[in-house]
């Protein structure tokens, strides 16, 4: 039997409305996700194993980015190229500032630095060098992995507690966080920053020592946030739901003391290491605290932005709590048992 023009157009019009109504139209949410360092933040390895990720492919598609530093997010998020950031306290700040990232929003937490009876990043001197108290520094050059960055400004706020100031008193340069250890066994600069995994290579322990931790330098930190703009997350909620559940049974995963052996395994894949290299401090009490529900410290942040402010790295501050949005995590919570 022929059908007339009009009943095929008829049809023709009901097949997207069919389509949508049976899921088959709807296409997964793209969620860009950065990261710097594959052994410590989250998105490197979230869904390393299997099975955790139970809606990926469906309401949504995880993308991890890899970055160079923070900051180079902030110009992702703002070109468009970038969905969730893993920024730096220093970053989130300079991002609501500086580029006037209004609708920014903190949803959850990556790591925190300097909770007590856990690991803080360490400011390390040759073992075998003259500098034992803050006060040596004077007239040394000291190496960081960027002007601005958390770990810089954790440096200049020892520096400042002790009456020394950068270019007055002594040299601050800019090195890669990998190249930290072959710059200070060669001499080219007398104090570095370490952070895991690269301070706890034992070919810079071997060499030197910490000097002082970031924790002694400016306390709690909320060291790196997840953040997203208000757009995204509004025009993405139901998948951003999903998400978060998956990354929030991920991280039980892995947190498990009786998973430890497997997550390390998972983990030193992905990062490229030997797992042995790991084993003894990550997910430890010698590893930066992970919230295990993924909820960030709200008041660590806001005492590192005015930190920020104090040191000159920011005009006024702001009160970081009009910049969370906390609902997806609490809802992930709910959601995952």
């Amino acid at each position: 039997m022929r059908l007339s023009r009009r009943a095929l157009l008829a049809a023709a019009g009901a097949l997207p409305l069919l389509a949508a109504r049976s899921g088959l139209a709807a296409e997964p949410a793209r969620i860009r996700i950065g990261w710097v360092v594959a052994s410590s933040n989250w998105p490197a390895f979230l869904f390393a194993k299997e099975g955790v990720a139970r809606h990926q492919g469906a309401s949504y598609q995880m993308e991890d980015v890899h970055f160079s530093g923070t900051p180079q997010m902030i110009t992702a998020l703002a070109s468009g190229d970038l969905d969730i950031a893993t920024l730096a306290y220093s970053s989130f700040a300079l991002a609501v500032e500086n580029a006037k990232m209004e609708d920014l929003r903190v949803i959850a937490d990556d790591f925190q630095d300097g909770v007590p009876g856990y690991y803080s990043d360490e400011y390390m001197v040759l073992k075998d060098g003259p500098i034992r108290a803050v006060e040596d520094l004077k007239g040394k050059v000291l190496a960081t992995n960027g002007a601005g960055s958390a770990v810089d400004i954790g440096l200049r706020a020892m520096l400042r507690k002790h009456g020394l100031e950068d270019k007055r008193d002594v040299t601050i340069i800019e090195i890669g966080l990998p190249n930290m250890k072959a710059v200070l066994s060669e001499k080219k600069a007398d104090l570095v920053c370490a952070v895991t995994p690269f301070s706890w290579d034992p070919g810079l322990r071997s060499i030197a020592r910490t000097l002082f931790t970031q924790k002694e330098a400016v306390g709690t930190t909320q060291m790196i946030v997840w953040a997203a703009r208000a757009g995204f997350l509004e025009k993405n909620r139901a998948a951003m739901g999903d998400f978060m559940a998956d990354a929030l049974r991920a991280r039980h995963f892995f947190l498990d003391p009786a998973h430890h052996t497997e997550a390390v395994e998972l983990v030193a894949k992905v990062a490229r290491l030997p797992p042995e290299r790991l084993e003894d401090w990550l997910f430890t009490k010698d590893d930066y605290y992970r919230d295990p529900d993924g909820l960030p410290n709200l008041d660590a942040l806001q005492a590192n932005v005015d930190l920020q402010r104090q040191l000159g790295f920011l005009k006024s501050g702001f009160d970081v709590r009009k910049y969370a949005d906390l609902a997806l995590a609490r809802a992930a919570m709910a959601s995952v048992k």
